[in-house]
């Protein structure tokens, strides 16, 4: 693997790091879910850590490991919401200033959490090329350093910290579940497993509507111009490189959801389990369910990666 990619001991780097600022979130069992998915299921419950997402491990971990003249200049990146209010709450735990580029269409409960921990937000199309630009203008503008929301090292590291909670809990699952969109989740989970569950395997839920990850490991070829359809809106983002490096060597696997699979999934997941996750955190659940000859029998660990929910468009009223 490259140099410039992170490895597993930048994940219990980035543990010790962000002690004292992350929660370290529950583990959420149900005997209900078990019958219904004919595994044992053990539930990363990320959505109730600071900010409503995972995002904040990664964010934290890349924050707080700036040189001190760095981060003074403050940090900015492009998300559709999560990330962003990730990103804005760790820059204010350590008091720099943070400039988050948001696409149209973000869910509006994203983009309040953004404005609530006070980044300044920079408006842009809903297209990857339309956030680097925009990101690009606003870090020559004000000096910033770029996070970026799933291609940054010490973020891919960060979010690896979720799992590494999970085995400690929990012990070392047989098969992790994980949602990818750029995979910065994805591939941090596969560097805590390579560190302390190597014979774990990992499996990876993605909208069909934007399935890049599953013909990436197919094909061998990322394409970051492909256009997604889904209503997973954090997981739209185009398969980052190191992450699809990280992946491919971790030897994962992919099961697609298709959309209204992963909305009977959120609702199962607050009508059984009793926890508000958003569609992206769902689809991990969905996979599950979608595929249960894969799983059944098995000890399975599944990230929650976050509850961040417009409660006034919940997706089967509509």
């Amino acid at each position: 693997m490259s140099p410039d990619l992170p490895v597993p001991d930048d994940v219990l780097a980035a543990a010790a790091r962000i002690a004292g600022h992350a929660h370290t979130t529950p583990v959420l069992r149900s005997r209900s879910l078990d019958a219904i998915a004919g595994c044992e299921l053990a539930f990363k419950a990320e959505h109730l850590q600071r900010g409503g997402a995972f995002k904040f491990r990664g964010a934290c971990n890349a924050v707080w490991a700036l040189p001190a003249d760095v981060a003074a200049r403050g940090v900015v990146t492009h998300s559709s919401g999560n990330h962003g209010a990730a990103l804005a709450l760790a820059a204010r735990s350590r008091g720099i200033p943070c400039q988050v580029v948001v696409p149209a269409g973000a869910v509006a409960a994203k983009l309040a959490n953004i404005q609530r921990h006070g980044a300044t937000l920079w408006r842009c199309e809903p297209t990857q090329a339309a956030r680097e630009a925009t990101c690009a203008e606003v870090q020559a503008a004000t000096g910033a350093t770029l996070v970026h929301p799933y291609a940054d090292p010490q973020v891919i590291a960060g979010q690896g910290t979720a799992t590494l909670e999970l085995v400690g809990e929990a012990g070392a699952p047989e098969i992790m579940v994980v949602p990818v969109g750029g995979g910065g989740l994805a591939a941090g989970t596969a560097l805590a497993l390579a560190a302390v569950a190597p014979g774990c395997r990992l499996v990876l839920a993605e909208p069909a509507g934007a399935a890049d990850t599953a013909r990436a490991l197919a094909t061998g070829t990322r394409d970051p111009a492909f256009v997604p359809d889904t209503l997973c809106d954090g997981l739209r983002g185009a398969l980052g490189a190191p992450n699809f490096a990280v992946l491919r060597a971790a030897g994962a696997e992919v099961v697609v959801v298709e959309d209204a699979a992963t909305v009977a999934a959120m609702k199962l997941a607050w009508q059984v389990l009793k926890q508000v996750v958003e569609p992206s955190s769902a689809i991990a659940l969905a996979a599950v369910l979608a595929e249960p000859a894969r799983f059944a029998g098995r000890r399975v660990g599944v990230v929650l990666s976050g509850g961040n929910v417009d409660l006034e468009a919940l997706p089967w009223r509509h």
